[in-house]
């Protein structure tokens, strides 16, 4: 027969581990998605910048990478095949298009998905071919948004307009519509974001947590390649102009914040 202090040292021990298993057990980072963790709200918001600031439109003057003075007038862009990948590679996605339009003040939305951890993002910037295939739509991809041009040349991706000194086109006018979606004019680019520490992406189960995107218009000037406003005042068609404004979509987007939603 053991000793009784023997005993009672296994007994802690036992004691111990089943509390650990417990704390593991009901951790919310222990939790995988979709494992009957319930579902949560993500609010996805987008917050424009140039300059290190928010954009303002019509009445503040910022300045690219190459020393042009630029005001914005519209600023509109397509979101769209949203996705959350957790740690072990697992991903979950949403077909749904939304139309960020700084204008309108349409800056968010919202998708339901399953409570647990996160740790990439990912979606469209643009609208899929199927989409600029599929004849009239309404809601984000209402024509009435201004963002299509024809069924030939399907919808505006990106949407910049506004007026510089630099500019040599009438007016000084700054018109970036940027489309194409056949091809290799194809200018819809996916976004890739990873969630780096110390920010964590949780979703708890009835709760919504917001998620901050900024854009930063310093990138769309200066990035992967040189888009100069004195060169490339009009950019209208599909085409060799527009996939290289699109070149630089890539570097557009960096994770902001991370919050429990208000």
């Amino acid at each position: 027969m053991k000793p009784k202090a023997e005993h009672t040292v296994t007994g802690h021990r036992m004691l111990l581990t089943a509390l650990l298993c417990i704390m593991a057990l009901t951790s919310p980072y222990a939790q995988t998605p979709g494992a009957d963790t319930g579902q949560g709200t993500l609010l996805i918001r987008f917050t424009n910048t140039a300059n290190g600031k928010p954009v303002a439109l019509n009445d503040s003057m910022y300045s690219n990478f190459f020393g042009e003075q630029y005001s914005i007038r519209k600023l509109k862009y397509y979101i769209s095949h949203f996705t959350l990948t957790t740690g072990n590679g697992k991903t979950k996605s949403w077909d749904d298009c939304h139309l960020v339009d700084e204008n309108a003040g349409e800056t968010s939305f919202e998708i339901t998905a399953d409570a647990g951890r996160y740790e990439k993002i990912g979606f469209l910037l643009g609208v899929d071919s199927a989409k600029n295939c599929s004849g009239a739509q309404d809601g984000a991809l209402d024509p009435m948004n201004g963002m299509f041009w024809t069924w030939n040349s399907g919808y505006i991706m990106f949407k910049l307009e506004g007026y510089s000194t630099a500019s040599t086109a009438d007016l000084q006018r700054i018109e970036h519509h940027i489309g194409g979606y056949k091809g290799a004019d194809n200018v819809a680019t996916f976004i890739n974001l990873q969630i780096k520490q110390p920010q964590t992406l949780f979703i708890n189960p009835g709760e919504t947590t917001e998620l901050v995107l900024e854009m930063n218009l310093d990138k769309y000037w200066h990035s992967n390649t040189d888009i100069r406003i004195a060169e490339l005042p009009m950019c209208m068609v599909t085409g060799e102009p527009a996939l290289k404004v699109a070149r630089n979509f890539s570097g557009l987007f960096s994770v902001k914040e991370i919050r429990k939603a208000n």
